[in-house]
């Protein structure tokens, strides 16, 4: 299942990219990224929540190198299963 959600995003943005713009191409991998992010945070194991954020910062990064990777340099890692990246801010509950 994984796999094909993965190979899906791939065609769909890969046809994204031929078709549009810098702007548009970047909006759509956004947009991909996100929802690949929120299947991520749905994930039941830990191995497929680490391959869709995987993905989604693929998708994101081969938008930003369509446009010399302008986009994409000073992007965080924001991975929640990936140690290296930066912790969530702390909120506190609304009262």
């Amino acid at each position: 299942m994984r796999k094909l959600i993965i190979a899906a995003a791939s065609i769909a943005l890969a046809g994204s990219l031929v078709a549009c713009g810098e702007s548009a191409a970047d909006k759509s991998a956004e947009k991909q990224a996100d929802a690949l992010e929120q299947q991520a945070a749905a994930a039941p194991t830990e191995s497929q929540e680490t391959a869709l954020n995987a993905e989604a910062d693929r998708v994101e990064q081969q938008a930003g190198n369509a446009d010399g990777g302008m986009t994409t340099a000073n992007t965080p890692n924001t991975s929640p299963s990936d140690p290296a990246a930066p912790a969530a801010p702390a909120t506190t509950p609304a009262h």
